[in-house]
């Protein structure tokens, strides 16, 4: 939520409070956007519907763009932004198992808590196995820790790692969200499908 907490211009609780009202507006804007339906999430593998890709990639450009403009304003220190930290092969490992999981599941978990809101009995299985996939995981933690913890990067950042400027990076993420829009519609024309 920002440096709000820290910087003590709002309480803990007001903090809370303030999260649980923006998670209810995302949740709203998911549900009207359709992600509550699995068969509407899968499309974009399919190829008959690339709505996902194209709200994501959107949101990614917005965010990426308004931190740009913000940093060249001196309102944001970009080397202050926290970047997750990277463990190579579990970042792997962990995206083919949530790619084959969306797939198959149609959902990703904040999805599935959305058609689980209004009653979605998929989303509710899908639930279901995240949790029991969540209690496997920190049940095998000590023999997975070695996978989980090999090959650490840091918290790099993409114009860092190719040592170009951050404006260069947004721009090629806008080229190739371009590209991927263009291919997308293509795609929903070469694979239509019937209103699900």
């Amino acid at each position: 939520m920002g440096p709000l907490v820290i910087n003590e211009i709002i309480s803990e609780n007001s903090n809370l409070l303030l999260a649980f009202f923006i998670g209810i507006g995302f949740g709203f804007v998911l549900e009207q956007g359709g992600f509550s339906s699995s068969r509407k999430l899968a499309g974009v593998f399919y190829g008959y519907d690339a709505v996902v890709l194209k709200v994501f990639f959107t949101g990614a450009i917005t965010a990426m763009l308004g931190l740009l403009f913000f940093s060249l304003f001196d309102w944001v220190d970009l080397s202050l932004v926290y970047v997750n930290e990277t463990y190579l092969w579990s970042s792997v490992v962990g995206g083919v198992i949530m790619g084959a999981g969306f797939i198959m599941g149609g959902y990703c978990p904040g999805t599935s808590f959305c058609g689980a809101s209004i009653g979605k009995i998929d989303a509710y299985v899908f639930i279901i196995g995240l949790f029991i996939g969540v209690f496997i995981f920190g049940e095998a933690f000590s023999l997975l820790e070695p996978l989980f913890m090999a090959e650490f990067w840091g918290s790099p950042r993409i114009s860092e790692f190719f040592g170009i400027s951050e404006g260069v990076t947004v721009l090629i993420v806008i080229l190739a969200a371009i590209a991927m829009f263009w291919g997308a519609e293509w795609a929903e024309k070469m694979f239509p499908r019937d209103e699900y």
